[in-house]
């Protein structure tokens, strides 16, 4: 299941989450993030109960976590673990990617 994350949520669903978190940030005019989109929608299906959680932030409408985490292109995914950043990948990442990001083996 992906979750819509904003500003007022970002530290209840990221930074305290007891899973590891894939956050993708993305903004809904930018190409590159629709293929984006798509893969990280069939990656969460494919995640087991409990194992990870997938969140999305539109860059455009939460603009100082854009700044926080310096996204200056998008589609960028962030991995967190703990409340902390594991992993940053920048571009159109394959599932087999962001399994690897999560540290999901």
């Amino acid at each position: 299941m992906l979750i819509n994350v904003t500003e007022d949520t970002f530290e209840q669903e990221v930074l305290k989450s007891e899973v590891p978190v894939l956050v993708d940030f993305w903004a809904t005019w930018c190409g590159p993030c629709r293929i984006q989109g798509e893969i990280v929608d069939a990656f969460s299906r494919g995640l087991k109960e409990g194992e990870a959680k997938i969140c999305k932030v539109d860059v455009d409408t939460n603009p100082n976590l854009s700044f926080e985490y310096q996204i200056m292109s998008i589609p960028t995914m962030i991995a967190f673990k703990e409340g902390k950043v594991i992993a940053r990948e920048v571009g159109v990442r394959n599932e087999a990617k962001l399994r690897e990001m999560l540290n999901l083996g």
